[in-house]
């Protein structure tokens, strides 16, 4: 009878979890990871079974990844059964390894864009533009305006770092300046911006 009495309770919490997710989802700073992660579920979970599979996931995420499968597998003796990464872990590392069947170097190799990768040349600069993730603002969308407003590629952008309400984007002070010519007071997403030369850079 108790069990059924919290049942209720226990249902809330779980909703709640759940919503709490989808809104994290939404504001993903990195959907060119979650795309990856999607065509790997898509490719090796049956669509028949990709519902149980989200349940799954939750239960396991909810159980603190520790439970094992019932058909004898358990962690050896003096052997401690490894916990996956949580939500707010892996987003920091760049990929989580509790929905991949791959490793987080593997991952973060696969998805990770190249301007990323590189160092900052010498006499590179960095703007400031007073927007960000609240305006579901990401990484590729924001490359695609600068290219197409200032006429440069991919490969012209260094680095951007997309924060709640900022963003920072390394370029050269040539193209920098072009930027600010060129977007500062422009509208993205209902926002209009500040493009501005980063004093914490």
């Amino acid at each position: 009878m108790d069990n059924e009495e919290n049942k209720p309770d226990q249902d809330q919490a779980i909703i709640t979890r759940i919503q709490a997710f989808a809104k994290e989802t939404k504001a993903d700073s990195n959907p060119d990871e979650l795309e990856h992660l999607k065509k790997l579920i898509k490719r090796n979970v049956p669509f028949t079974l990709r519902g149980y599979f989200m349940a799954y996931l939750l239960r396991q995420l909810m159980n603190g990844g520790n439970r094992f499968e019932r058909r004898g597998q358990r962690p050896q003796r003096g052997e401690r059964p490894q916990r996956p990464a949580r939500p707010q872990q892996a987003e920091e590392q760049g990929t989580n390894p509790a929905t991949t069947g791959v490793t987080e170097e593997q991952a973060s190799a696969e998805v990770k864009p190249a301007h990323e990768q590189k160092p900052l040349p010498e006499g590179a600069k960095t703007l400031y533009l007073n927007i960000g993730k609240m305006k579901r603002l990401y990484v590729k969308e924001l490359c695609q305006i600068i290219q197409d407003q200032i006429g440069v590629t991919r490969e012209d952008i260094y680095a951007v770092r997309i924060h709640d309400k900022y963003s920072f984007v390394s370029m050269s002070q040539e193209n920098c300046d072009k930027a600010i010519g060129k977007m500062n007071g422009m509208d993205i997403k209902g926002r209009t911006i500040t493009v501005t030369y980063s004093n914490k850079e």
